[in-house]
């Protein structure tokens, strides 16, 4: 099979080139026609793809805007879930660049990129409140913000200013009293140029006076608010504000809308110069562009918060006024908030704010606190709207007191071994307080009443108690006893020595003449009388006391000031204990004494006798002073972890009666503590001695600096607690302040915070200790033995009473009120002794 090949021409074998048309040579022969073909195109795609791509992406953006719509109202739901307010208290001098610090700090809420797209960036309030008593500075934080986090930084910028935190509320009710409704004006303000010019910073006077001043004088219903909300920015939002930077001197809009407005408006728009000064341009145009460059500059290179700023007035109205006195209230309000507003014309230079109406409640607007879009301000700027008064005569503007210093390092906590004194009021709240053996160096505590010393030593000696620490009380006022009697651990019951002036029960006896250690008791008791009646006291007095008390002591069994009056006055009576005596200088005494004339030795014992009748002629006294035995052994109750608590009510005895009580328990104590001389230093315990209104007790013949230097070898901690220095003699001041080597103050005079001052400085001063608030005290404490610097603390309140537990405790107590066998005993024996052998006949 052969094939035959035919010769084709070769136009036939090259297949035809077909010409493509493109878009551009299509316009390039014909534009108008191209024109119209796309347009044709566009209409075709409309009409077959219309009906059914219209309603999906109507849809989509519709659920795109409520979805973004509810992840805002969710996010913001979130940022308001355990929002707190923090009151921020001015302090005297506020740092002028104090709020540079506080904003700079705040930088560091700014969260990550990625962060802040999928869930936000949180954002602060600065809200200034005005109300009829005055104005308040608060800072809302919310929920999602670390605690603690601005309130250290406020108090680390403002040094002295105190920070308050409470749960969010709206700055101005939103609901009123029954039969009265909320009526508010308000508005915002935001910046009438480019956000990239900054506005005025650089002020003369605080720019914020006359916001403060624009308020004065508000009615007992209304109130007024300027909300500053601000967040930090960085990323998108900055690219934009420098964008808008560019167009500075565009001549274009400063908003989206007004944009779109220029473009399709030929013409109008001029292209940005990239520099400064344009041809054509005078020469005052050209230096106001570049003086508004150098300020964008400027405001750029820092970091960036974006703000919001809202005020508005309110006040309450019935809910039946007519249309017209409605309308006159809200003249009245529209008159403050125009004053209000007008404040920010003090920040007008390249840049100014313009008023913006609210489109709802302003009332409902400042509580929810939202911030959508808002204009980008420098630290600089922010801190020149939003900071503390720099006046210290700013109107109605509550000021802190003392400032809040924070302990040193190792500064004790809690713990068995450790008295509580409080809590740190500034950093980290946390306990302190004062090692046992440095309460070895003696609590000086000084406080007016009310300022909370009562509570604090309260709360040391239930630290005591519970440690079985021995502990002695004394109380003139009776309610600090009374409060440890309700808070006692029950179990404590028996180990509880109460003398109670107010109570009808039998008191337990503590007899002044009893002991070993005669002598020294008998030198103390004179002491004590000889300091009480000092106006009235003179050396026979003094030589009569002594002689009768030592007589008395040399006697068998048991003497009691009872038996003083009849050695006075009985002659059989002081001829039988003149039998019993040696001393032949005490012989000569009574032979003097008895050589007088009745009339003389009335007139020699009168100035005694008048003041232990007033004495003993108080059923209380005569039975716990001079009751007999003592059925108290302060030994005992310093070696074995007693508690001995003395209330002795000065309205129940009088003053000069309440005293002598308190003076006879201190020396016992005090007798009982330098006995602890023959017990090994390592075995003696720990225990403590309490008096409040220590000038009326501290009466005994020892140097106070001297008793105060030994009782730390026998390792009792003694706290002495007044009021005022003006009640302290000068050697009991001076001997206190010496030897009582740490130091609580409360509120003090300013007299008195003048001398005090010199034991906190550097860190606290006169006007810190002079304007501590209640329970707050200023301390300086010993720690190792070495003095460390001053600081503020808050006392802690006392747990709540136990109901029925002082009744249990008194219960338990009696058992401390029956003498011992071997003092009865002792007791008849006496009662023999001096029983006169005639009247046995």
């Amino acid at each position: 099979m052969s094939w035959s090949i035919t010769a084709a021409p070769l136009s036939v074998l090259v297949a035809p080139q077909v010409e493509l048309a493109s878009p551009v040579g299509d316009y390039l022969r014909d534009p108008l026609g191209a024109v119209r073909n796309v347009l044709a195109h566009l209409r075709d795609l409309a009409f077959t793809w219309g009906p059914i791509v219209g309603p999906v992406l109507a849809v989509a953006v519709t659920a795109a805007v409520l979805a973004r719509r509810r992840w805002r109202r969710r996010y913001h739901q979130r940022l308001a879930t355990d929002a707190r307010v923090i009151t921020v208290l001015a302090p005297p001098t506020v740092d002028p660049s104090g709020a540079i610090t506080v904003w700079s700090n705040l930088v560091g809420l700014l969260r990550p990129g990625w962060r802040r797209r999928f869930s936000g960036q949180p954002h602060l309030s600065f809200e200034l409140t005005f109300t009829a008593d005055g104005v308040q500075i608060r800072l809302w934080v919310p929920g999602v913000v670390p605690p603690g986090m601005v309130e250290r930084a406020i108090e680390a910028a403002w040094p002295g200013a105190h920070t308050r935190t409470t749960p969010a509320k709206p700055p101005i009710p939103t609901t009123a009293p029954a039969g009265r409704r909320v009526e508010a004006i308000g508005g915002e303000l935001r910046l009438a140029r480019s956000e990239a010019l900054p506005i005025r910073t650089d002020h003369a006077a605080d720019p914020i006076r006359a916001m403060l001043g624009a308020p004065v004088g508000l009615g007992p219903h209304e109130r007024a608010c300027v909300q500053i909300l601000a967040r930090p920015v960085a990323g998108h939002r900055v690219t934009k504000a420098r964008r808008a930077a560019r167009r500075v001197h565009a001549g274009g809009s400063v908003h989206l809308v007004g944009r779109l407005l220029d473009v399709i408006t030929p013409g109008t728009t001029s292209k940005p110069s990239t520099s400064t000064r344009k041809p054509g341009l005078d020469r005052q145009t050209s230096l106001e562009y570049a003086s508004q460059d150098r300020a964008v500059v400027e405001k750029l290179r820092a970091m960036l918060f974006e703000t919001l700023i809202r005020y508005a007035v309110a006040t309450t109205v019935p809910e039946d006024a007519t249309s017209g006195e409605v309308q006159a209230v809200r003249e009245v309000l529209r008159g403050r908030g125009h004053a209000i507003a007008s404040a920010f014309a003090a920040y007008s230079e390249h840049n100014y704010y313009r008023r913006v109406r609210l489109r709802r409640d302003p009332a409902v607007v400042l509580a929810e606190r939202r911030l959508g879009k808002g204009d980008v301000l420098s630290i600089p700027e922010l801190a020149a709207i939003a900071h503390l008064p720099i006046d210290e005569g700013a109107p109605g503007l509550q000021r802190a007191g003392a400032k809040a210093v924070p302990p040193p390092p190792g500064i004790a906590g809690v713990g068995s071994l450790i008295k509580p004194l409080g809590l740190s009021d500034s950093g980290h709240s946390r306990p302190v307080g004062l090692h046992v053996a440095d309460a070895r160096h003696h609590l000086h505590i000084l406080g007016a009443t009310g300022s909370g010393k009562s509570e604090l030593m309260a709360r040391m000696i239930l630290a005591d108690a519970e440690a079985s620490r021995g502990v002695v009380v004394v109380d003139p006022k009776g309610d600090l006893v009374s409060d440890i009697l309700m808070r006692l651990p029950e179990e404590l019951g028996e180990k509880v020595v109460l003398f109670d002036a107010d109570s009808p029960s039998r008191p337990p006896v503590l007899n002044p003449l009893e002991g070993k250690d005669k002598d020294r008791a008998v030198d103390n008791l004179v002491s004590i009388f000889s300091r009480i009646y000092a106006s009235s006291w003179g050396p026979r007095t003094d030589d009569i006391l002594r002689a009768g008390l030592l007589t008395l002591t040399s006697t068998p069994g048991t003497p009691t000031l009872v038996d003083l009056p009849k050695l006075l006055t009985v002659p059989a009576f002081r001829q039988r204990a003149c039998d019993q005596i040696d001393d032949d200088v005490l012989r000569g005494f009574w032979s003097w004494y008895d050589d007088l004339s009745e009339a003389s030795r009335a007139q020699v014992i009168a100035p005694l006798m008048n003041k232990l009748r007033g004495f003993l002629l108080r059923p209380f006294v005569r039975a716990a002073i001079a009751g007999g035995p003592s059925t108290v052994d302060m030994d005992d109750v310093l070696n074995a972890g007693g508690i001995c608590l003395v209330r002795i009510a000065r309205d129940a005895l009088g003053m000069e009666t309440a005293r002598l009580v308190g003076s006879i328990v201190v020396a016992r104590t005090w007798q009982a503590a330098t006995r602890r001389a023959h017990i090994p230093q390592r075995q003696r315990r720990d225990c403590a001695l309490y008096v409040d209104e220590c000038h009326n007790f501290l009466n005994l013949a020892y140097p106070l600096e001297d008793m105060l230097a030994e009782a730390r070898g026998y390792r009792l901690a003694m706290t002495l607690a007044h009021q005022y220095l003006g009640q302290l003699p000068r050697e009991l001041e001076e001997g206190i302040s010496t030897n009582a080597r740490s130091k609580v103050f409360f509120n003090a005079s300013p007299e008195d915070a003048k001398r005090l001052a010199r034991h906190t400085a550097p860190r606290l001063g006169e006007h810190d200790l002079s304007n501590l608030d209640v329970y707050h005290a200023a301390a300086r404490l010993v720690l190792g033995g070495a003095e460390v610097p001053a600081f503020t603390t808050v006392t802690e309140k006392l747990p709540p009473a136990i109901p029925g537990r002082a009744k249990r405790i008194r219960l338990a107590a009696r058992v401390n009120t029956r003498p011992p066998d071997n003092a009865r005993g002792a007791d008849d024996q006496r009662q023999k002794s001096t029983v006169d052998p005639r009247r046995a006949a």
